[in-house]
């Protein structure tokens, strides 16, 4: 252990302090007597040096933040390996640039993509000089000086100054120490912060690398950051294709881009692009002819800020944001500002199918809605009546009321007043996009709940690569992602039902009777009586196979099943093929009670056609840094979540709902899909009281999904004849399918089912033939002892 004599430090350290001292005086006694005996020239030469060497002494402080003076300074590693907010871009798996995730709206470029023309431009106007100096303009310092004393207060900042503004911020995130406080020095300690940090970029970076990374670094307003983005959003044009007049616009609004911003105030922005062609003139970059002539050119802007959302797949891109929180913060890495080279398993010809698709049904569907409830309200409870107060709480969850909330917390009639004035109001409008309109907060809600919502995706079960995502009818009036929502899947939840009555031994062709079925329920300590029923509330008394009860999607007989392999073996099938959200295991189950989101349904539908083998959905392949390292690569798994010959047996059930009479899949031969030599299969699914309608389609090489109702499970139609999956969901995939199948791009997806791969020891190859009666159900009547007990009935389809 190290003995510290306190006394005996403190001792040496005054010893040091007096020497110090004593030398000063001597030297500073040394310099009046010097500076008295010298003739006049010797003593201006004398004041020269000795202000060089204090101000280089200053500077050399300044730099080392000398006794915490003046606050750090950026360092050799921050100027040899500077860091800006770069976009990260996000690329669709056939090339396209769909999007880009920012903070600061930033793409660089390499000097070889930028024309001469911009360069010319910029140093004529910004630093005429550049070439010239060594960071520090010393000559336009002293012009600056001598304008600011004759009233004609300028700047002199380089390029390479602004550049250290900039990319270092030396005036907003380093502080100017102990000295900062005091009035005046502070200005002082940054722009000497400036002056050093300049000069180091000079050291340690050539010209060309200088009027690069100034042109990437700078803000041009309108959240264009960098040259690149600046061209797109002001000219749709790139750096290398720019003109003289357009660079003669950016360069001009350096100056103040909201003064000489071309979209905001076009008339500064005209006459000071016309003083920046001028300069080029007297720089003698243009002649006289051609600054007469370009002058004359009318300000031509074409004008679109890029913001986050825009581009292809809004939902999807939101999705993808998502899915790489956890990576990003593992590894350290701001997605929105490092310049990341993502890469994707979208296809933007498929998303651009897929919301083609959305959109023509939805616009059916939302007709067929307003039609069915004319000026009636839809919302409504169980019992079909309308809900009180609906429209009144939904509008207490608003950003508006809050605020009204605030300013009036003891006054709710001006709350009430405030939310039914009419005001300027953007909202959705089928043929605008957005409409704007003279409406009330009130009325907007009760305008937008009116709307039908959709969710859409499709996937490639061979490797789980999401192809296509719409997560609503409309990005920018409604975030919310249906593909992600989790609602009650009705009848497309049997898949598990009968994949694991296969599994336990049961085959397509095993018959079971469609007949009355009740199952002893403790429901809070209550026994009750749980009661399915089929979707017409009704009992054929039919003898079936279960490759057509499964067709035809017949309730009582999928809820047989459950109770013979037993609930919690359904879930546990469920769960193994893809289902990830936790499920209610209760006799309602099987009939699909427990919601589910629209993305994990078809991707167990996916594990169906992938031979049983299970593969989480894959949004993203790659992950590449600004300088192409990959930092990221899918490692796809796979598991075998049901048995081969499970998954072969269920692809038969699922084409059966085509094949088999009164499959509910059938309404897709009403499309344009089967002279492509394609084979299908599918499933619809409808929740009680119509309020989710559902249909998953499943090829060989492609399986999709879509989901149809309203915001709230209140709002739905009220007969199954409109609101039933196959008349709301199912035409999204067959329009959808339409445009696939066409396309001889995407001819590998034109496909047979293969046949077994192994032999298959359950018989399958049973039809069903169907007899047509008057009627087909016939009512049954419950017996009188079910009068005494408590029941709990569930149609759904």
């Amino acid at each position: 252990m190290i003995n510290f004599d306190t006394h005996k430090w403190v001792s040496r350290g005054k010893s040091v302090f007096y020497l110090l001292t004593s030398k000063c005086k001597t030297g500073w006694t040394w310099y009046r007597q010097a500076y008295r005996k010298s003739p006049w020239y010797k003593k201006t030469l004398l004041v020269i040096v000795t202000f060089i060497l204090s101000f280089m002494l200053y500077l050399a402080m300044v730099d080392i933040n000398f006794l915490w003076l003046f606050g750090k300074s950026p360092g050799l590693a921050s100027i040899h390996n500077p860091e800006q907010p770069v976009a990260s871009e996000i690329y669709s798996e056939d090339g396209k640039l769909i999007g880009k995730f920012f903070k600061e709206n930033r793409t660089p470029v390499k000097f070889e993509e930028i024309s001469p023309k911009l360069i010319k431009t910029l140093i004529s106007t910004e630093d005429e000089r550049f070439y010239e100096h060594f960071g520090v303009d010393l000559q336009g310092v002293f012009s600056a000086v001598k304008d600011m004393a004759s009233g004609r207060a300028r700047g002199a900042s380089t390029i390479t100054q602004q550049l250290v503004k900039n990319m270092f911020k030396v005036r907003s995130q380093y502080s100017t120490g102990l000295l900062g406080s005091i009035p005046g020095v502070k200005l002082l300690i940054m722009k000497s912060k400036e002056w050093i940090t300049a000069v180091k970029i000079e050291i340690f970076y050539t010209k060309q690398e200088i009027l690069t990374m100034y042109l990437n670094t700078v803000d041009f307003g309108s959240n264009a950051y960098g040259i690149n983005t600046a061209c797109a959003t002001y000219f749709h044009t790139t750096p290398k294709d720019i003109t003289y007049e357009q660079a003669a616009t950016l360069v001009g609004l350096l100056k103040a881009t909201t003064t000489y911003n071309p979209k905001l105030n076009p008339k500064n922005s005209l006459k000071r692009r016309n003083v920046v062609l001028e300069n080029l003139m007297s720089h003698h970059v243009i002649s006289h002819a051609q600054f007469d002539s370009l002058k004359q050119i009318p300000m031509q802007l074409n004008f679109s800020i890029e913001r986050n959302y825009d581009g292809q797949g809004p939902y999807f891109r939101e999705a993808v944001a998502q899915s790489l929180e956890t990576w990003c913060k593992e590894n350290n890495i701001d997605l929105y500002s490092d310049g990341l080279k993502i890469y994707t398993t979208i296809d933007t010809r498929m998303q651009k199918y897929a919301e083609e698709a959305v959109d023509k049904q939805m616009r059916i569907v939302q007709r067929n809605f307003n039609n069915h409830w004319g000026r009636e309200n839809p919302w409504r409870d169980r019992n079909h009546e309308e809900i009180p107060h609906f429209i009144e709480d939904l509008a207490k969850r608003t950003v508006a009321y809050k605020q009204l909330e605030l300013k009036f917390s003891d006054r709710p009639d001006s709350i009430t007043y405030y939310l039914n004035k009419p005001h300027r109001l953007k909202v959705f409008d089928y043929d605008k996009g957005t409409r704007d309109t003279t409406i009330s907060t009130m009325d907007s809600i009760r305008y937008m709940e009116r709307y039908m919502h959709c969710g859409f995706v499709a996937m490639e079960p061979q490797n789980g690569h999401v192809k296509a995502w719409v997560g609503d009818i409309n990005f920018n009036s409604w975030k919310y992602d249906k593909v992600l929502s989790k609602r009650q899947p009705g009848s497309t939840f049997k898949l598990f039902v009968y994949s694991a009555a296969m599994n336990m031994g049961l085959s397509p062709c095993d018959e079971r009777i469609d007949q009355y079925l009740a199952w002893d329920v403790i429901e809070k300590g209550v026994p009750k009586k749980w009661i399915p029923r089929n979707a017409n509330g009704a009992f054929t008394g039919d003898t079936l196979s279960l490759k057509a009860a499964f067709a035809r999607s017949i309730n009582t007989i999928a809820v047989q099943l459950a109770k013979e392999v037993g609930i919690h073996n359904v879930a546990l099938t469920a769960h193994a093929m893809g289902i990830k959200t936790p499920l209610e295991e209760t006799p309602a189950l099987s009939l699909g009670a427990s919601d589910v989101s629209l993305l994990e349904l078809v991707n167990a539908y996916g594990t169906v056609v992938n031979d049983g083998m299970e593969q989480d959905p894959v949004l993203v392949t790659r992950i590449e840094d600004q300088n192409g390292n990959v930092l990221y690569n899918n490692k796809p798994q796979q598991i075998q979540a049901v048995p081969y010959e499970t998954a072969f047996l269920m692809t038969e059930m699922l084409k059966a709902g085509l094949t088999e009479p009164l499959g509910t899949s059938q309404a897709l031969w009403a499309f344009d899909l089967f002279k492509y030599d394609t084979e299908f299969g599918g499933k619809t699914g409808t929740s009680s009281n119509h309020s989710d309608a559902w249909f998953v389609g499943v090829t060989p090489k492609l399986v999709g999904g879509a989901w149809v109702g309203g915001e709230h499970r209140s709002i739905h139609f009220r007969t199954g004849e409109l609101g039933q999956g196959s008349r709301t969901a199912l035409p999204i995939f067959g329009y959808f399918m339409e445009k696939v199948l066409k396309d001889k791009s995407m001819a590998k997806y034109r496909e047979k089912f293969p046949k077994p791969k192994q032999p298959i020891t359950k018989s399958y190859q049973c039809r069903t033939i169907y007899h047509r009666r008057d009627t087909d159900s016939i009512a049954v009547t419950l017996p009188d002892s079910l009068n005494n007990t408590e029941e709990i009935n569930i149609t759904v389809e």
